[in-house]
C-alpha cells in the first residue's frame, strides 16, 4: 500500500465529505463569524480506510493544526482547512505561503476547500510514504 496523493485524497467520498462539513461550519457567508475549521486525514494501514478528524475552530485566516490526536494503525496522510473569505473582497482562495511551508515542514499534503472550489499544496503524497511515526512523517 502507498500513500495516497493529494489528488487521490480530493477524488475520496470521505475526503470530501471532511471538507465540506469543515466549509459549512466556517460559515463563509456571515461576514462577522467566518472562521477556518479543518483538521487531519488518517489512512488507516490494516484497512486502507480513510478517516478524517477535526481539529478546533481557527481564526478568520489562521488554523492550528500542528497537534494532531493519534490513531492506533493509521498514519496521517494529509492536513485540510478552509479559507472561508471571499475571493470577491480580494481574498486569495488558494493556498498561501504559509500554507505551503507548513504542508512541507509537516510532510503531508495539503488540502483547501475555499469559495472557487478545493486546492492542494505542498508534498504530492506523505513524505516517506507509510513507514514512520502514525502522525507526521519525521
Amino acid at each position: 500500500m502507498q500513500a495516497p496523493t493529494a489528488l487521490q485524497l480530493l477524488a475520496n467520498t470521505s475526503v470530501r465529505l471532511a471538507l465540506e462539513e469543515a466549509w459549512l461550519a466556517s460559515q463563509a457567508y456571515d461576514p462577522t463569524q467566518r472562521h477556518e475549521e479543518g483538521g487531519w486525514i488518517y489512512l488507516d494501514i490494516a484497512t486502507g480506510a480513510i478517516l478524517a478528524r477535526r481539529a478546533a475552530p481557527g481564526a478568520q485566516a489562521a488554523i492550528d493544526l500542528t497537534s494532531p490526536p493519534l490513531i492506533s494503525g493509521a498514519v496521517i496522510v494529509a492536513t485540510f482547512h478552509t479559507h472561508p473569505n471571499p475571493s470577491t473582497e480580494r481574498w486569495e482562495p488558494g493556498p498561501s505561503a504559509g500554507d505551503t511551508q507548513s504542508a512541507f515542514i509537516l510532510g503531508v499534503p495539503c488540502l483547501i476547500r475555499a469559495d472557487d472550489g478545493y486546492h492542494s499544496t505542498g508534498p504530492d503524497s506523505r513524505r516517506g510514504g507509510l513507514m514512520g511515526p502514525s502522525g507526521f512523517p519525521s
